[in-house]
């Protein structure tokens, strides 16, 4: 079978630092947990760096320390993995769904704007995919109506806009370092801003809910453990140093498919001119009237892993049946998206070769 993603590290490349961590019997708030801090607020230029056990605590975290709650409105861009919205619903707010653009896969500004009201008291754009495309446009709309800008960058380590990295646009941006991403710590995320009084609230809710005086902790909120380990740094640490890399590499693969599919009227997720998009999923829209799962099911058959792009939150069956406010744009492309491997030494001509086939079959 053909995977849809391998990690870009090897046991090899920690083996000695586990060794190192083991020895010292310091499995968390150790020299690896500060450095791997240290080195992403560094490669992204961002002043505030908390790690986190996923990019769902992430995002939660976020809300919470913007004081967000029950009667808030929160616009959430609707072409997502479900964790953007949940963490909406869990706090007693209420998701506003904003559809997105069918070329870029990302909250269109126009459908923000319209959806705006006095009760809006955050907005979480997705880059869908990896993809920042749009983020920048957002962010100036939100400067304009002053509602605090989250990024939910799950997937969007390494990419940019306007010369900018994704974690120092936002107010508040989440990665993840879940298993299907470019950096992966097994399960991991991190929040970046450079919003000094949001850093202080958020420095204090990842304690319990302390401060240290005189060497002695003082809990002067309630708070959370959402620590990552020595283990897992070490490991997101070997992989930022070749992330660069990993994302040229990506992109060239994404090419060499394009030159194959477009031919056949698969159509990739499109980025702006103005963007570095890491190609965290490799995702096409398939030929008009093409059925998508069939195509996935004939992938299976011949040893090679694919899946949906990924889903309408406001078409899932608990928010469709609570909101009833199903995005049209949001909805055709969870059904008419198929995500394709892509890694280091993938067989993409293999890969694209099957799907010509598929391709004639249809038309036979």
């Amino acid at each position: 079978m053909i995977k849809l993603i391998k990690p870009y590290i090897t046991f090899q490349e920690v083996e000695e630092d586990f060794k190192r961590i083991f020895e010292s019997g310091t499995f968390t708030k150790g020299e690896y947990v500060n450095k791997f801090l240290q080195e992403i607020k560094t490669y992204l230029g961002v002043d505030h760096a908390f790690l986190t056990t996923s990019a769902t605590t992430a995002l939660t975290m976020c809300l919470k320390s913007l004081g967000i709650g029950l009667g808030d409105e929160v616009i959430v861009s609707d072409f997502s993995f479900p964790a953007t919205v949940n963490v909406v619903e869990d706090i007693g707010a209420m998701p506003i769904f904003a559809d997105v653009d069918q070329d870029t896969f990302n909250m269109k500004s126009e459908e923000l704007e319209r959806k705006i009201t006095q009760k809006t008291k955050a907005v979480i754009f997705v880059d869908a995919f990896g993809n920042p495309s749009g983020i920048s446009k957002i962010k100036g709309i939100c400067e304009e109506h002053q509602i605090p800008l989250i990024e939910d960058a799950a997937c969007a380590i390494g990419s940019s806009e306007n010369g900018v990295n994704v974690g120092k646009i936002a107010d508040l941006t989440c990665f993840s370092f879940h298993p299907r991403k470019l950096l992966t710590t097994g399960e991991g995320g991190v929040i970046t801003t450079n919003k000094k009084e949001i850093a202080e609230i958020m420095s204090v809710k990842l304690n319990h809910g302390a401060i240290v005086r005189d060497g002695m902790a003082d809990f002067i909120n309630y708070g959370y453990n959402y620590r990552l380990s020595e283990l897992q740094a070490a490991m997101g640490i070997k992989q930022l140093n070749k992330l660069e890399s990993i994302v040229k590499s990506r992109n060239s693969i994404a090419d060499e498919y394009k030159k194959r599919l477009h031919l056949l009227g698969f159509k990739r997720q499109n980025s702006l001119d103005n963007v570095i998009h890491n190609i965290q999923s490799l995702v096409f829209m398939v030929p008009e009237g093409m059925n998508r799962d069939h195509l996935i099911a004939y992938l299976t058959e011949n040893g090679i892993e694919s899946t949906i792009g990924t889903y309408c939150l406001s078409n899932t069956t608990y928010y469709k049946n609570k909101y009833n406010s199903v995005q049209p744009i949001a909805k055709y492309l969870e059904k008419n998206t198929v995500t394709l491997p892509c890694y280091d030494n993938v067989d993409h001509k293999y890969i694209s070769n099957i799907i010509e086939k598929y391709v004639r079959t249809l038309e036979d």
